[in-house]
């Protein structure tokens, strides 16, 4: 075992901000984060880079902005060769593991058949395939050493879990195959998996064993960077066993912005989204009163199984002797609009719901634990690791963009900034000839700005302060603080833009 500062990375899938006990929810019970929380410092207003799976992935693990490192939408592959924190680390004497979902590669069969992915859900599900996959996966991935990989959601997953699953639920894997024909057609549904053969337990297990070994010397002296990478809450949502149950939809209350539904189908961009979704299975639209009380009460039962195992990875980090040495961090790629504004799911919308996500940092020794409302952003995370690691500018990944957040864990009061601008970029070229959207975001203490791409003279503004629900569209009313923040928005995003390739001649 190392002397050296360990990290342990968990990031989840599509949870809100606002969907952990300690955040302030009335009915979601998440003991193990709340305790998580009261020892790290927990940031109110983080907001992903990128509010879609891969985007955002990429963006924490390079520390680069979606259009600085390619990423910019779902279905393209992060290139090889641009650097990652993982390489930096392995770089610097890590030994980096990833457990879970990873998604810098596409998961779905591609349009261009000379693309290929380590992460194609397709070849996973073959038994054919899958030992060649295996095989084949370069190493380091990405600059992970050791990578067990689970790609899918719910219930729906491949990958090296496959393997356990057909070893110890053989029965279910015909059965998993057929439903993964549907993927993306429910919000939820009830599974067929027990508990005991679930995704999320096959991840703590996991989790726990590699734990076990690097306490037994397995690594030598090597410290680890240890990304632990939970598919759920994201949809499909199936909790199994008891936690199917454990929440009741007619305890769930409805947000107070549930029925502005009707008033948005006049809102210049999101009105023709809501009357016609782009993709119904996958990206936001309006919702019934029963699918969002079943909804929430279903996702709350995967946290609760989340936090269940996360609860005994911590313990396993005490019991190991690890804990004193070892950083922990708790995040997630996005959110999920839950009802708000009558809608359900993710996709382009100016809502917090989906933009605001949960972060809890933990480092032993440096943390004055408390809440902080401290901006944050979700590209800030790996040049805030580097940082506590003491690895040097001149060793790091080249021109990370976030900011260190290290003066905020040793005093909650402080900020280190001053707005996050979230860039979003989608395009679904296999819908209605193409659709092709990209929006520009800005979020200050006090204001939360949208632009639209060929939407000329609207837009979304927003009081955080004055009003959380995001309710009152400011503007058209608000036109001094508008013309301030699209001025922000200006120089945020000219300073986010890439500066590649660099120059290699005076003329």
């Amino acid at each position: 075992m190392s002397e050296q500062m360990n990290v342990l990375f968990i990031i989840t899938d599509q949870q809100r901000a606002d969907h952990l006990g300690c955040a302030g929810n009335p009915v979601l019970k998440t003991p193990n984060l709340d305790r998580l929380a009261s020892e790290s410092v927990r940031f109110t207003s983080a907001f992903c880079t990128n509010p879609m799976c891969m985007p955002n992935r990429a963006t924490i693990l390079t520390g680069l902005y979606p259009n600085m490192h390619g990423v910019r939408s779902n279905g393209i592959n992060l290139p090889l060769n641009v650097p990652t924190i993982n390489h930096t680390l392995k770089n610097n004497g890590y030994h980096t593991v990833s457990i879970g979902k990873i998604h810098l590669q596409y998961w779905a069969r591609g349009f261009d058949k000379s693309v290929t992915s380590a992460e194609d859900i397709g070849p996973w599900l073959s038994e054919k395939y899958r030992p060649q996959l295996k095989e084949n996966l370069t190493k380091p991935y990405y600059g992970f050493d050791e990578v067990d990989m689970v790609v899918g959601h719910g219930d729906l997953c491949a990958g090296h879990y496959f393997d356990w699953l057909e070893e110890r639920g053989p029965q279910y894997i015909e059965p998993i195959k057929e439903k993964f024909k549907s993927f993306f057609n429910l919000p939820y549904y009830e599974t067929i998996l027990p508990e005991e053969l679930y995704p999320t337990t096959y991840m703590t297990e996991k989790t726990i064993s590699f734990l076990e070994r690097y306490s037994q010397g397995n690594y030598g002296n090597k410290p680890f960077f240890l990304h632990c990478s939970i598919p759920d809450p994201h949809h499909p949502v199936c909790p199994p066993g008891k936690y199917k149950d454990m929440y009741k939809p007619e305890d769930i209350e409805l947000p107070s912005s549930f029925d502005d539904a009707k008033n948005l189908e006049n809102h210049e961009f999101l009105g023709r989204h809501i009357k016609n979704p782009a993709f119904r299975g996958a990206l936001l639209r309006v919702s019934t009163e029963q699918e969002v009380r079943d909804f929430i009460a279903l996702t709350y039962g995967l946290i609760a199984m989340i936090d269940d195992g996360i609860g005994q990875i911590l313990a396993s980090i005490e019991k190991l002797g690890l804990a004193e040495n070892t950083m922990v961090i708790y995040t997630s790629d996005h959110g999920d609009l839950m009802g708000d504004h009558g809608m359900i799911l993710k996709g382009p919308c100016p809502f917090k719901g989906i933009l605001n996500v949960p972060l809890l940092w933990k480092v032993p020794g440096l943390t004055k634990p408390g809440i902080s409302d401290s901006l944050a952003s979700s590209i800030d995370i790996p040049k805030t690791i580097l940082s506590l690691l003491g690895i040097r500018k001149r060793y790091q990944p080249p021109d990370m963009q976030g900011v260190d957040l290290t003066p905020v864990l040793k005093d909650p009061r402080t900020k280190v900034r001053d707005n996050c601008l979230i860039e979003e970029d989608e395009e679904f070229p296999f819908l209605r000839k193409g659709v092709t959207i990209r929006l520009r975001h800005l979020v200050t203490d006090e204001y939360k700005l949208t632009l639209y791409e060929n939407l000329r003279g609207y837009g979304d503004l927003y009081s955080r302060k004055n009003d959380p629900d995001e309710m009152n569209n400011l503007w058209h009313t608000h036109k001094e603080i508008r013309y301030d923040l699209v001025e922000q928005l200006f120089h945020q995003n000219l300073k986010a833009q890439s500066r590649y390739p660099k120059r290699i001649a005076p003329t």
